[in-house]
C-alpha cells in the first residue's frame, strides 16, 4: 500500500473527470491526500513550490489539454527538475496519438492512460506506482556527477 506521506497531485482540468479518478483511486484502497489543480500555471506552482520540494514523495496525474498550458510542458518541466524528475508521472488524456503517447514516454512519464479510462487498468497502474514510491522514499543519490 502507498505510503501515507505521498502526496497525490491531480492537474486535470475537467471537474466530472477528478471526481471520478479521486472516486477510483478510493475504490482502489489508496488514502493518500489528493491535492487538485484545474489549471497548469497554479498545479506547475504548487510542483515548484518549497513545500514540495522539500518532501517529493508525490505522484503526479497530469492531463495533457489543459485550458492555460500544455501538460507536457508540465511534465518537461517536472522531468528537467533536479527534485522533481523522480516523480512518478501518470498521464490522464483523451489523447490516444501515438507520437505524442511515445513523445510522453521519451519525456520520462511512467504510465499513459487515455480516457475515457478503463479503471482497472489504472487502480493497477496506481497501485504499481505506489510501491514504486515506497521504495522511493529514501533520497536517491545522482550518480549522474
Amino acid at each position: 500500500m502507498m505510503s501515507n506521506s505521498v502526496k497525490i497531485v491531480m492537474i486535470e482540468d475537467d471537474h466530472g473527470h477528478a471526481r471520478l479518478i479521486e472516486k477510483n483511486i478510493r475504490r482502489a484502497n489508496i488514502s493518500n491526500d489528493i491535492i487538485h489543480f484545474d489549471h497548469g500555471e497554479t498545479g506547475l506552482a504548487y510542483l515548484m513550490g518549497d513545500e514540495v520540494r522539500d518532501k517529493a514523495s508525490i505522484l503526479i496525474l497530469l492531463d495533457l489539454n489543459l485550458p492555460d498550458m500544455s501538460g507536457v510542458d508540465i511534465l518537461q518541466k517536472v522531468k528537467n527538475d533536479e527534485v522533481l524528475r523522480r516523480a512518478p508521472v501518470v498521464i490522464l488524456t483523451t489523447t490516444d496519438d501515438r507520437t505524442e503517447i511515445q513523445h510522453c514516454y521519451d519525456l520520462g512519464c511512467n504510465v499513459y492512460i487515455t480516457k475515457p479510462v478503463d479503471y482497472d487498468a489504472f487502480a493497477l497502474a496506481i497501485r504499481q506506482l505506489g510501491l514504486f514510491l515506497s521504495v522511493i522514499q529514501a533520497p536517491i543519490i545522482s550518480a549522474e556527477s
